[in-house]
Protein backbone atom coordinates (compact mmCIF):
# COMPACT_ATOMS: atom_id res chain seq x y z
CA UNK A 1 0.00 0.00 0.00
CA UNK A 2 1.42 3.28 -0.86
CA UNK A 3 2.26 5.56 2.35
CA UNK A 4 -0.45 8.42 3.37
CA UNK A 5 -0.51 11.41 1.62
CA UNK A 6 1.16 9.68 -1.36
CA UNK A 7 -0.26 9.05 -5.01
CA UNK A 8 -0.53 5.70 -6.07
CA UNK A 9 2.25 4.57 -7.73
CA UNK A 10 4.69 6.94 -6.36
CA UNK A 11 6.88 4.66 -5.18
CA UNK A 12 7.26 3.04 -8.22
CA UNK A 13 8.27 6.49 -9.69
CA UNK A 14 11.73 6.30 -11.23
CA UNK A 15 14.69 8.24 -9.59
CA UNK A 16 14.71 11.19 -11.88
CA UNK A 17 10.88 11.70 -11.84
CA UNK A 18 10.73 12.11 -7.82
CA UNK A 19 13.97 13.87 -7.63
CA UNK A 20 12.46 16.67 -10.14
CA UNK A 21 8.63 16.52 -7.74
CA UNK A 22 11.05 17.39 -5.20
CA UNK A 23 12.36 20.26 -6.55
CA UNK A 24 9.33 21.84 -7.54
CA UNK A 25 8.32 21.11 -3.73
CA UNK A 26 11.55 22.90 -2.53
CA UNK A 27 11.41 25.90 -4.45
CA UNK A 28 7.77 26.47 -4.22
CA UNK A 29 8.63 26.25 -0.53
CA UNK A 30 10.94 28.80 -0.31
CA UNK A 31 8.75 31.35 -2.49
CA UNK A 32 5.94 30.72 -0.34
CA UNK A 33 8.74 31.39 3.15
CA UNK A 34 10.07 34.46 0.84
CA UNK A 35 6.74 36.04 0.44
CA UNK A 36 4.90 39.31 1.81
CA UNK A 37 1.68 39.13 2.12
CA UNK A 38 1.43 42.84 3.37
CA UNK A 39 -2.01 44.95 3.05
CA UNK A 40 -1.62 47.62 -0.17
CA UNK A 41 -3.94 50.69 0.25
CA UNK A 42 -5.41 52.68 -2.36
CA UNK A 43 -7.81 55.67 -2.90
CA UNK A 44 -10.92 54.72 -4.56
CA UNK A 45 -13.65 57.59 -4.89
CA UNK A 46 -17.21 57.76 -6.39
CA UNK A 47 -17.95 59.76 -9.70
CA UNK A 48 -20.74 62.16 -7.82
CA UNK A 49 -21.54 63.92 -11.73
CA UNK A 50 -20.39 63.44 -15.28
CA UNK A 51 -20.87 66.45 -17.59
CA UNK A 52 -19.60 67.29 -21.20
CA UNK A 53 -15.30 66.63 -20.57
CA UNK A 54 -15.85 66.33 -16.95
CA UNK A 55 -16.56 64.32 -14.19
CA UNK A 56 -17.03 65.43 -10.75
CA UNK A 57 -15.44 62.80 -7.70
CA UNK A 58 -16.00 62.18 -4.16
CA UNK A 59 -13.90 60.17 -1.87
CA UNK A 60 -10.38 60.82 -2.95
CA UNK A 61 -8.85 62.93 -0.33
CA UNK A 62 -5.27 62.65 -0.98
CA UNK A 63 -4.95 63.65 -4.57
CA UNK A 64 -2.90 66.00 -5.98
CA UNK A 65 -3.37 68.98 -8.62
CA UNK A 66 -3.19 67.36 -12.26
CA UNK A 67 -2.47 63.89 -10.51
CA UNK A 68 -3.86 61.51 -13.10
CA UNK A 69 -7.28 59.47 -12.15
CA UNK A 70 -8.58 56.19 -13.66
CA UNK A 71 -12.20 55.56 -13.73
CA UNK A 72 -13.16 51.85 -14.40
CA UNK A 73 -13.69 51.42 -18.06
CA UNK A 74 -10.17 52.55 -18.21
CA UNK A 75 -10.57 56.71 -19.36
CA UNK A 76 -8.00 58.81 -17.37
CA UNK A 77 -8.85 61.96 -16.12
CA UNK A 78 -6.58 64.70 -14.75
CA UNK A 79 -7.44 66.06 -11.41
CA UNK A 80 -8.29 70.31 -12.06
CA UNK A 81 -10.32 71.51 -9.13
CA UNK A 82 -9.62 70.23 -5.72
CA UNK A 83 -12.10 71.64 -3.73
CA UNK A 84 -13.14 70.02 0.04
CA UNK A 85 -15.84 67.64 -1.00
CA UNK A 86 -14.95 67.08 -4.12
CA UNK A 87 -12.48 66.77 -7.05
CA UNK A 88 -13.12 68.14 -10.31
CA UNK A 89 -11.48 65.76 -13.13
CA UNK A 90 -10.76 66.58 -16.80
CA UNK A 91 -11.66 63.78 -18.74
CA UNK A 92 -8.91 63.18 -21.72
CA UNK A 93 -11.19 61.32 -23.64
CA UNK A 94 -15.03 60.71 -24.30
CA UNK A 95 -17.16 59.94 -21.20
CA UNK A 96 -19.18 56.97 -23.10
CA UNK A 97 -20.13 54.51 -20.72
CA UNK A 98 -19.16 57.15 -17.32
CA UNK A 99 -22.43 57.74 -15.27
CA UNK A 100 -22.80 58.60 -11.48
CA UNK A 101 -22.20 56.16 -8.57
CA UNK A 102 -19.15 54.65 -10.75
CA UNK A 103 -16.08 54.41 -9.16
CA UNK A 104 -12.22 56.30 -9.94
CA UNK A 105 -9.19 55.77 -8.14
CA UNK A 106 -5.57 57.54 -7.96
CA UNK A 107 -3.17 56.61 -10.16
CA UNK A 108 -0.26 58.28 -8.22
CA UNK A 109 1.52 59.99 -11.16
CA UNK A 110 1.15 63.33 -13.53
CA UNK A 111 0.43 63.19 -16.76
CA UNK A 112 3.60 62.02 -19.03
CA UNK A 113 3.90 61.18 -22.76
CA UNK A 114 6.77 59.28 -24.68
CA UNK A 115 9.71 61.49 -26.27
CA UNK A 116 12.52 60.28 -28.13
CA UNK A 117 13.64 59.89 -31.81
CA UNK A 118 10.68 56.88 -32.21
CA UNK A 119 8.58 59.56 -32.99
CA UNK A 120 9.81 61.15 -36.11
CA UNK A 121 7.48 60.70 -38.79
CA UNK A 122 4.97 59.74 -36.61
CA UNK A 123 1.16 61.20 -35.60
CA UNK A 124 0.16 61.05 -32.41
CA UNK A 125 -2.23 62.89 -29.90
CA UNK A 126 -2.29 64.55 -26.99
CA UNK A 127 -1.37 61.21 -24.90
CA UNK A 128 1.77 60.01 -27.29
CA UNK A 129 -0.89 57.33 -28.92
CA UNK A 130 0.08 56.61 -32.35
CA UNK A 131 -2.96 57.89 -34.74
CA UNK A 132 -1.57 57.01 -38.58
CA UNK A 133 -1.88 53.23 -38.41
CA UNK A 134 1.77 52.11 -38.47
CA UNK A 135 2.20 50.22 -35.26
CA UNK A 136 2.87 51.30 -32.15
CA UNK A 137 5.72 53.21 -30.46
CA UNK A 138 8.85 52.08 -29.30
CA UNK A 139 9.98 55.08 -27.40
CA UNK A 140 12.38 54.24 -24.50
CA UNK A 141 11.37 57.21 -22.31
CA UNK A 142 8.59 59.25 -20.73
CA UNK A 143 8.36 62.81 -19.69
CA UNK A 144 5.66 64.93 -17.81
CA UNK A 145 3.46 66.65 -19.80
CA UNK A 146 3.89 70.07 -17.44
CA UNK A 147 7.60 71.09 -16.95
CA UNK A 148 8.91 74.15 -15.77
CA UNK A 149 10.90 76.55 -18.29
CA UNK A 150 14.82 76.87 -18.39
CA UNK A 151 16.00 78.99 -16.29
CA UNK A 152 17.31 82.92 -17.61
CA UNK A 153 21.20 81.55 -16.44
CA UNK A 154 20.68 78.66 -18.95
CA UNK A 155 19.34 80.80 -22.04
CA UNK A 156 22.07 82.69 -24.14
CA UNK A 157 20.92 85.15 -26.83
CA UNK A 158 18.72 84.93 -30.24
CA UNK A 159 21.56 85.22 -32.71
CA UNK A 160 20.97 82.33 -35.16
CA UNK A 161 19.00 82.84 -37.93
CA UNK A 162 15.98 80.16 -39.01
CA UNK A 163 14.91 80.77 -42.90
CA UNK A 164 11.77 80.86 -43.62
CA UNK A 165 11.98 80.36 -47.46
CA UNK A 166 9.67 83.34 -47.70
CA UNK A 167 11.38 86.32 -49.03
CA UNK A 168 9.55 88.86 -47.52
CA UNK A 169 9.84 87.35 -43.51
CA UNK A 170 13.39 86.60 -44.12
CA UNK A 171 14.31 90.09 -45.29
CA UNK A 172 11.78 92.21 -43.18
CA UNK A 173 10.89 90.00 -40.20
CA UNK A 174 13.68 88.07 -39.86
CA UNK A 175 13.18 84.45 -37.01
CA UNK A 176 15.71 83.75 -34.82
CA UNK A 177 16.76 80.19 -33.32
CA UNK A 178 14.82 80.17 -30.15
CA UNK A 179 12.55 83.19 -30.76
CA UNK A 180 8.68 83.25 -30.38
CA UNK A 181 7.03 84.58 -33.15
CA UNK A 182 3.06 84.96 -33.35
CA UNK A 183 1.21 84.51 -37.35
CA UNK A 184 -1.95 86.75 -36.71
CA UNK A 185 -4.38 87.32 -39.09
CA UNK A 186 -8.30 86.58 -39.57
CA UNK A 187 -9.77 83.02 -40.66
CA UNK A 188 -8.71 82.12 -44.27
CA UNK A 189 -5.61 84.55 -44.92
CA UNK A 190 -2.41 81.89 -44.51
CA UNK A 191 -1.61 81.76 -41.52
CA UNK A 192 -0.96 77.97 -41.68
CA UNK A 193 0.42 78.47 -44.98
CA UNK A 194 3.32 80.00 -43.78
CA UNK A 195 3.65 77.95 -41.00
CA UNK A 196 4.13 74.82 -43.81
CA UNK A 197 6.17 76.54 -46.29
CA UNK A 198 8.30 77.51 -42.79
CA UNK A 199 8.83 73.59 -42.14
CA UNK A 200 8.84 72.10 -45.92
CA UNK A 201 11.93 74.81 -45.44
CA UNK A 202 13.92 73.38 -42.98
CA UNK A 203 14.86 70.29 -45.10
CA UNK A 204 18.40 69.39 -45.20
CA UNK A 205 19.13 71.94 -42.26
CA UNK A 206 19.06 69.50 -39.58
CA UNK A 207 15.95 71.32 -37.87
CA UNK A 208 13.17 68.77 -35.93
CA UNK A 209 9.62 70.20 -36.59
CA UNK A 210 6.75 69.60 -34.24
CA UNK A 211 3.28 70.68 -35.32
CA UNK A 212 0.57 70.69 -32.88
CA UNK A 213 -2.96 70.64 -34.31
CA UNK A 214 -5.85 72.01 -31.90
CA UNK A 215 -9.10 71.92 -32.24
CA UNK A 216 -8.55 72.29 -36.25
CA UNK A 217 -10.86 70.02 -38.88
CA UNK A 218 -10.27 66.71 -39.60
CA UNK A 219 -10.13 67.59 -42.94
CA UNK A 220 -7.66 70.40 -42.78
CA UNK A 221 -5.35 68.68 -40.33
CA UNK A 222 -5.15 65.39 -43.02
CA UNK A 223 -4.42 67.83 -46.12
CA UNK A 224 -1.80 69.22 -43.93
CA UNK A 225 -0.71 66.24 -43.25
CA UNK A 226 -0.63 65.26 -46.75
CA UNK A 227 1.45 68.37 -47.80
CA UNK A 228 4.20 67.09 -45.62
CA UNK A 229 4.14 63.42 -46.98
CA UNK A 230 4.09 64.69 -50.56
CA UNK A 231 7.28 67.11 -49.78
CA UNK A 232 9.37 64.38 -47.88
CA UNK A 233 9.25 66.63 -44.56
CA UNK A 234 7.65 64.10 -42.45
CA UNK A 235 10.87 62.34 -41.99
CA UNK A 236 11.50 65.13 -39.73
CA UNK A 237 8.59 65.95 -38.26
CA UNK A 238 5.98 64.86 -35.43
CA UNK A 239 2.49 66.20 -35.76
CA UNK A 240 0.46 65.91 -32.47
CA UNK A 241 -3.18 65.99 -33.55
CA UNK A 242 -5.92 67.06 -31.12
CA UNK A 243 -9.27 67.73 -33.74
CA UNK A 244 -12.26 70.09 -32.91
CA UNK A 245 -14.47 66.22 -32.17
CA UNK A 246 -11.61 65.22 -28.95
CA UNK A 247 -12.87 66.18 -25.60
CA UNK A 248 -11.81 69.97 -24.48
CA UNK A 249 -9.48 68.37 -22.20
CA UNK A 250 -7.43 66.62 -24.67
CA UNK A 251 -7.29 69.75 -26.87
CA UNK A 252 -5.75 71.90 -23.56
CA UNK A 253 -3.47 69.68 -22.81
CA UNK A 254 -2.18 68.93 -26.95
CA UNK A 255 0.66 71.86 -26.98
CA UNK A 256 2.02 71.28 -23.37
CA UNK A 257 2.33 67.65 -24.87
CA UNK A 258 3.78 68.14 -28.13
CA UNK A 259 6.60 71.16 -26.42
CA UNK A 260 7.60 68.39 -24.14
CA UNK A 261 8.38 65.91 -27.09
CA UNK A 262 10.44 69.10 -28.88
CA UNK A 263 12.03 69.83 -25.49
CA UNK A 264 13.46 65.98 -25.76
CA UNK A 265 15.16 67.33 -29.12
CA UNK A 266 16.39 70.53 -27.77
CA UNK A 267 18.08 68.99 -24.64
CA UNK A 268 20.21 66.81 -27.44
CA UNK A 269 21.70 69.61 -28.83
CA UNK A 270 19.33 70.26 -32.21
CA UNK A 271 17.41 72.69 -33.26
CA UNK A 272 13.94 72.37 -32.94
CA UNK A 273 10.64 74.14 -34.62
CA UNK A 274 7.01 73.65 -33.32
CA UNK A 275 4.16 75.38 -34.67
CA UNK A 276 0.80 75.51 -32.35
CA UNK A 277 -2.50 75.68 -34.63
CA UNK A 278 -3.88 77.38 -32.99
CA UNK A 279 -3.76 79.37 -29.78
CA UNK A 280 -7.18 81.28 -30.43
CA UNK A 281 -8.97 77.53 -30.27
CA UNK A 282 -6.58 76.69 -27.42
CA UNK A 283 -7.98 79.65 -25.25
CA UNK A 284 -11.60 78.76 -25.95
CA UNK A 285 -10.83 74.99 -24.84
CA UNK A 286 -9.46 76.00 -21.51
CA UNK A 287 -12.98 78.34 -21.46
CA UNK A 288 -14.81 75.64 -22.09
CA UNK A 289 -13.24 73.32 -19.02
CA UNK A 290 -13.46 76.24 -16.65
CA UNK A 291 -16.64 77.04 -17.34
CA UNK A 292 -17.67 73.52 -16.55
CA UNK A 293 -15.40 73.41 -14.08
CA UNK A 294 -17.60 76.68 -12.30
CA UNK A 295 -14.43 78.75 -12.04
CA UNK A 296 -15.42 82.91 -11.48
CA UNK A 297 -15.14 84.14 -15.61
CA UNK A 298 -13.40 86.94 -16.05
CA UNK A 299 -13.17 88.95 -19.62
CA UNK A 300 -14.89 87.46 -22.43
CA UNK A 301 -15.80 84.89 -19.75
CA UNK A 302 -11.89 83.63 -19.89
CA UNK A 303 -10.62 82.27 -16.39
CA UNK A 304 -8.60 84.59 -14.83
CA UNK A 305 -5.34 82.73 -15.17
CA UNK A 306 -5.82 82.55 -19.20
CA UNK A 307 -2.54 85.10 -19.34
CA UNK A 308 -0.39 82.47 -17.07
CA UNK A 309 -1.53 78.96 -19.70
CA UNK A 310 0.00 80.48 -22.59
CA UNK A 311 3.31 82.35 -21.17
CA UNK A 312 3.86 79.20 -19.53
CA UNK A 313 3.84 77.10 -22.87
CA UNK A 314 5.88 79.96 -24.55
CA UNK A 315 8.17 80.70 -21.87
CA UNK A 316 9.95 76.93 -22.89
CA UNK A 317 10.75 78.03 -26.34
CA UNK A 318 14.46 79.33 -25.72
CA UNK A 319 18.22 78.90 -26.86
CA UNK A 320 20.26 77.62 -24.50
CA UNK A 321 23.37 78.37 -24.01
CA UNK A 322 26.69 75.75 -25.00
CA UNK A 323 27.31 74.58 -21.66
CA UNK A 324 23.53 72.99 -21.47
CA UNK A 325 23.50 71.73 -24.90
CA UNK A 326 23.28 74.79 -26.71
CA UNK A 327 19.94 73.96 -28.41
CA UNK A 328 17.14 75.97 -29.30
CA UNK A 329 13.27 75.65 -29.35
CA UNK A 330 11.62 77.88 -31.83
CA UNK A 331 8.05 78.73 -31.76
CA UNK A 332 5.27 79.54 -34.34
CA UNK A 333 1.83 80.02 -32.33
CA UNK A 334 -0.68 81.03 -34.24
CA UNK A 335 -4.20 82.94 -33.58
CA UNK A 336 -7.09 84.00 -35.53
CA UNK A 337 -8.68 87.37 -35.45
CA UNK A 338 -11.62 88.56 -36.09
CA UNK A 339 -12.15 91.59 -38.54
CA UNK A 340 -8.01 92.06 -38.38
CA UNK A 341 -8.73 93.22 -34.84
CA UNK A 342 -5.33 92.71 -33.10
CA UNK A 343 -6.45 94.36 -29.77
CA UNK A 344 -8.28 91.47 -28.77
CA UNK A 345 -8.24 90.17 -25.56
CA UNK A 346 -6.22 86.87 -26.23
CA UNK A 347 -4.35 88.13 -29.64
CA UNK A 348 -3.19 91.05 -27.03
CA UNK A 349 -2.34 88.37 -24.21
CA UNK A 350 0.01 86.83 -27.12
CA UNK A 351 1.29 89.68 -28.70
CA UNK A 352 2.91 90.37 -25.17
CA UNK A 353 4.35 86.85 -24.51
CA UNK A 354 6.17 86.65 -27.82
CA UNK A 355 8.78 88.00 -29.50
CA UNK A 356 7.11 89.82 -32.64
CA UNK A 357 4.00 88.84 -35.17
CA UNK A 358 3.81 88.71 -37.86
CA UNK A 359 0.05 90.04 -39.18
CA UNK A 360 -1.43 88.80 -42.16
CA UNK A 361 -4.02 91.28 -44.07
CA UNK A 362 -7.43 89.96 -45.62
CA UNK A 363 -6.57 92.69 -48.17
CA UNK A 364 -3.44 91.71 -49.58
CA UNK A 365 -5.24 88.40 -49.70
CA UNK A 366 -8.20 89.26 -51.96
CA UNK A 367 -5.72 90.89 -54.16
CA UNK A 368 -3.52 88.09 -54.56
CA UNK A 369 -0.56 89.02 -52.99
CA UNK A 370 0.84 85.73 -51.09
CA UNK A 371 1.58 85.56 -48.56
CA UNK A 372 -0.72 88.45 -47.54
CA UNK A 373 1.94 89.78 -44.78
CA UNK A 374 1.15 93.44 -43.75
CA UNK A 375 4.20 94.64 -43.54
CA UNK A 376 3.43 97.50 -41.19
CA UNK A 377 2.06 96.12 -38.74
CA UNK A 378 4.19 92.94 -38.29
CA UNK A 379 7.57 93.43 -36.49
CA UNK A 380 10.24 91.03 -35.29
CA UNK A 381 11.64 92.21 -31.84
CA UNK A 382 14.80 90.38 -32.56
CA UNK A 383 15.55 91.86 -35.89
CA UNK A 384 19.08 91.93 -37.75
CA UNK A 385 20.40 90.10 -34.69
CA UNK A 386 19.59 86.96 -36.18
CA UNK A 387 19.67 87.62 -39.57
CA UNK A 388 22.29 86.99 -42.04
CA UNK A 389 25.00 89.40 -42.79
CA UNK A 390 24.03 89.23 -46.92
CA UNK A 391 20.31 90.33 -45.83
CA UNK A 392 21.31 93.34 -44.40
CA UNK A 393 23.32 94.43 -47.26
CA UNK A 394 20.20 94.69 -49.38
CA UNK A 395 17.05 94.55 -47.34
CA UNK A 396 18.74 97.50 -44.94
CA UNK A 397 16.30 100.41 -46.90
CA UNK A 398 13.64 97.81 -48.34
CA UNK A 399 11.75 97.88 -45.46
CA UNK A 400 11.39 101.88 -45.17
CA UNK A 401 11.13 102.54 -48.36
CA UNK A 402 8.32 100.07 -48.92
CA UNK A 403 6.25 101.54 -46.20
CA UNK A 404 6.88 105.08 -47.70
CA UNK A 405 5.48 103.41 -51.40
CA UNK A 406 2.21 101.86 -49.22
CA UNK A 407 1.27 105.33 -47.75
CA UNK A 408 1.99 106.94 -51.25
CA UNK A 409 -0.42 104.64 -53.11
CA UNK A 410 -3.04 105.15 -50.41
CA UNK A 411 -2.76 108.57 -50.41
CA UNK A 412 -2.95 108.69 -54.64
CA UNK A 413 -6.19 106.69 -54.53
CA UNK A 414 -8.08 110.68 -54.32
CA UNK A 415 -6.57 111.39 -57.75
CA UNK A 416 -4.15 114.29 -56.77
CA UNK A 417 -1.56 114.86 -59.13
CA UNK A 418 1.65 113.35 -57.97
CA UNK A 419 5.43 114.65 -59.00
CA UNK A 420 7.90 112.85 -60.81
CA UNK A 421 9.67 111.47 -57.72
CA UNK A 422 6.38 110.00 -55.96
CA UNK A 423 5.46 108.36 -59.75
CA UNK A 424 8.82 106.89 -59.22
CA UNK A 425 8.20 105.31 -55.83
CA UNK A 426 4.75 104.47 -56.95
CA UNK A 427 6.04 102.06 -59.49
CA UNK A 428 9.28 100.78 -57.94
CA UNK A 429 7.10 99.77 -54.96
CA UNK A 430 4.81 97.69 -57.02
CA UNK A 431 7.45 95.85 -58.34
CA UNK A 432 8.89 95.54 -54.68
CA UNK A 433 5.39 94.08 -53.73
CA UNK A 434 5.70 91.70 -56.93
CA UNK A 435 8.95 90.65 -56.04
CA UNK A 436 7.40 89.79 -52.32
CA UNK A 437 4.99 87.31 -53.78
CA UNK A 438 5.54 83.70 -53.73
CA UNK A 439 3.64 80.45 -54.61
CA UNK A 440 2.97 77.99 -51.79
CA UNK A 441 5.30 75.26 -51.43
CA UNK A 442 7.93 76.82 -52.84
CA UNK A 443 10.33 78.29 -50.20
CA UNK A 444 13.85 80.04 -51.79
CA UNK A 445 17.37 79.66 -50.70
CA UNK A 446 19.36 82.40 -49.23
CA UNK A 447 21.36 83.28 -52.40
CA UNK A 448 18.59 83.00 -54.72
CA UNK A 449 16.65 85.41 -52.49
CA UNK A 450 19.47 87.68 -51.98
CA UNK A 451 19.25 88.30 -55.73
CA UNK A 452 15.81 89.30 -56.42
CA UNK A 453 16.08 92.02 -53.53
CA UNK A 454 19.02 93.29 -54.49
CA UNK A 455 17.53 93.82 -58.64
CA UNK A 456 14.15 95.37 -56.75
CA UNK A 457 16.42 97.31 -53.99
CA UNK A 458 18.64 99.54 -56.73
CA UNK A 459 15.77 99.68 -59.05
CA UNK A 460 17.41 96.97 -61.76
CA UNK A 461 13.19 96.00 -62.58
CA UNK A 462 12.33 99.41 -63.10
CA UNK A 463 11.84 98.91 -66.70
CA UNK A 464 10.20 95.79 -66.55
CA UNK A 465 6.26 95.90 -66.65
CA UNK A 466 4.78 94.64 -63.27
CA UNK A 467 2.81 91.47 -65.02
CA UNK A 468 6.76 90.20 -66.24
CA UNK A 469 8.27 90.85 -63.02
CA UNK A 470 8.00 86.82 -61.59
CA UNK A 471 9.09 86.15 -65.06
CA UNK A 472 12.18 88.41 -64.69
CA UNK A 473 12.72 87.30 -61.20
CA UNK A 474 13.27 83.41 -62.38
CA UNK A 475 15.47 84.65 -64.87
CA UNK A 476 17.41 86.35 -62.18
CA UNK A 477 17.56 83.78 -59.78
CA UNK A 478 18.56 80.89 -62.46
CA UNK A 479 21.39 83.44 -63.99
CA UNK A 480 22.79 83.98 -60.28
CA UNK A 481 22.76 80.08 -59.47
CA UNK A 482 24.50 79.16 -62.48
CA UNK A 483 26.75 81.67 -62.93
CA UNK A 484 27.96 82.67 -59.44
CA UNK A 485 28.06 79.44 -57.36
CA UNK A 486 30.66 80.35 -55.36
CA UNK A 487 29.24 83.46 -54.53
CA UNK A 488 25.80 81.78 -53.84
CA UNK A 489 28.02 79.12 -51.23
CA UNK A 490 29.70 82.35 -49.41
CA UNK A 491 25.94 83.41 -49.09
CA UNK A 492 24.71 80.99 -47.86
CA UNK A 493 27.66 80.10 -45.08
CA UNK A 494 26.55 82.99 -43.63
CA UNK A 495 29.71 85.20 -44.94
CA UNK A 496 29.01 89.20 -45.75
CA UNK A 497 28.05 90.50 -49.12
CA UNK A 498 31.63 91.56 -50.35
CA UNK A 499 32.03 94.82 -52.83
CA UNK A 500 33.31 92.01 -55.52
CA UNK A 501 30.44 90.14 -55.06
CA UNK A 502 27.77 92.31 -55.00
CA UNK A 503 29.50 94.27 -58.21
CA UNK A 504 29.21 90.37 -59.94
CA UNK A 505 25.41 89.69 -58.74
CA UNK A 506 24.73 93.46 -60.07
CA UNK A 507 26.34 92.41 -63.59
CA UNK A 508 24.77 88.98 -63.92
CA UNK A 509 21.17 90.72 -62.77
CA UNK A 510 21.31 93.40 -65.44
CA UNK A 511 22.20 90.76 -67.64
CA UNK A 512 19.37 88.68 -66.87
CA UNK A 513 16.68 91.71 -67.00
CA UNK A 514 17.73 92.62 -70.22
CA UNK A 515 16.85 89.65 -71.77
CA UNK A 516 13.53 90.48 -70.29
CA UNK A 517 13.63 93.93 -72.35
CA UNK A 518 10.94 97.02 -71.45
CA UNK A 519 8.14 95.28 -73.68
CA UNK A 520 9.01 91.47 -72.84
CA UNK A 521 10.36 91.12 -76.21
Amino acid sequence: MPGPGKPEGADRAPGPLRRAASEALDAVGTALASHDAGLATSEVGRIASVGPGVARVRGLPGVQAEELVAFQDGLLGLAYNLDPDEVGVVLLGTNRGLAAGGFAHRTGRILDVPVGEALLGRVVDALGEPLDGLGPLRARERRPVERPAPPIMQRAPVNRPLQTGLKVIDSLLPIGRGQRELILGDRQTGKTAIALDTILNQRGRNVVCVYCSIGQRSAAVAEFLASLQRHDAMAYSIAVVASGDDAPGVQYTAPYAATTMAEYFMEQGRDVLIVYDDLTRHARAYRELSLLMRRPPGREAYPGDIFYVHSRLLERATQLRAAYGGGSLTALPIAETQSQNISAYIPTNLISITDGQIVLSPQQFRKGVLPAVDVGRSVSRVGGKAQLPCYRAVAGALRLSYAQFEELEVFARFGTRLDDASLATLERGRRVREVFKQPQYRPLPVPEQVAVLLAAGEGLLNAVPTARVAEAERAIRDAVTRQLPEACARMAGGEKLSDEDRAALLRVIGGAVEDIGPEGA
